[in-house]
């Protein structure tokens, strides 16, 4: 279901330093997500998401960020989808996501998006237009096991489909790389499966990968967690509350090996382990 809304502001400023993904502003056209992943950390109460079945529509979001846009002192890289995938099948009927890259694109700033969908293909063009001051893609993935990608992600394109789309975005020159992150405890924390995401990243034409060995539980977003475990995995909540109780984070109990793995496979695939940043160019003195 879709519920329009008026948003009051849309861009956030990024308080410090983004050392990982190089963003200077953050925005959200949607709020909801219909992939549906059975882990997703957006459910959580502190983002005050009632349904998250429901997606809201900001409506006005393009002629928002016109506005906040010329206001910007400083050009820096616009990140998309920190709360909601912008290629959700929303994106297809409100086209939001397009829009305000064509905004960027002629306001001469960079952007960097994360994203699950294959939609992302349908504006390849407007991003190599964005790309002529910076452009940034990252596929979040976190198995190379379709089967297990989509019962844990069950509204999202397969590994697989991701796995390409980044190669024709690499083809196009766009910077792209993977989010491996959260990788879940008990299901995707195997050696075989990190070294796999990481040989597939190279192999189609990624440059980075973002790891995170565990995931995120809290209140809702764990109650929820849980139900799905419960028909999907039957017995694997049991672990999961021996485990970590009531704790926020839920590392992978082998996250130490993991991340000797990852370090090792990002060497033999020549893979960095942060997103290329927006370089402003340098004016030349005038003397």
């Amino acid at each position: 279901m879709y519920r329009e809304i008026q948003a009051k502001t849309l861009l956030s400023t990024v308080k410090g330093d983004d050392p990982i993904f190089g963003m200077k502003y953050n925005l959200n056209l949607y709020r909801g997500c219909e992939h549906q992943c059975i882990y997703c950390d957006s459910r959580s109460l502190c983002y005050g998401i009632e349904n998250f079945r429901d997606v809201l529509v900001k409506i006005n979001a393009i002629e928002l960020l016109m506005k906040e846009l010329a206001s910007k002192k400083e050009k820096g890289t616009v990140g998309f989808g920190s709360m909601s995938d912008p290629y959700t099948p929303a994106e297809l009927k409100y086209g939001l996501t397009r829009q305000a890259l064509g905004v960027l694109a002629r306001r001469g700033f960079p952007a960097h998006l994360n994203t699950k969908s294959v939609l992302i293909e349908r504006d390849l063009s407007l991003l190599v237009e964005v790309n002529r001051v910076h452009c940034s893609v990252c596929f979040s993935i976190t198995t190379t096991d379709d089967g297990l990608a989509r019962k844990v992600e069950p509204g999202a394109p397969s590994s697989s489909a991701r796995f390409q789309a980044m190669r024709r975005l690499a083809e196009a020159g766009i910077h792209v790389g993977v989010s491996m992150m959260p990788i879940l405890p008990f299901l995707e924390d195997s050696p075989e499966n990190i070294r796999a995401i990481a040989e597939q990243t190279a192999a189609h034409g990624g440059t980075f990968i973002i790891p995170w060995f565990g995931m995120s539980l809290r209140d809702r977003q764990r109650e929820y967690f849980y139900e799905q475990l419960d028909r999907l995995f039957p017995g694997l909540r049991e672990r999961y509350s021996a485990r970590y109780g009531d704790r926020y984070q839920a590392s992978a109990p082998n996250a130490k090996k993991l991340a000797d793995v990852f370090q090792e496979a990002c060497q033999d695939f020549h893979l960095d382990t942060r997103v290329k940043r927006y370089q402003p160019a340098q004016q030349m003195p005038l003397w």
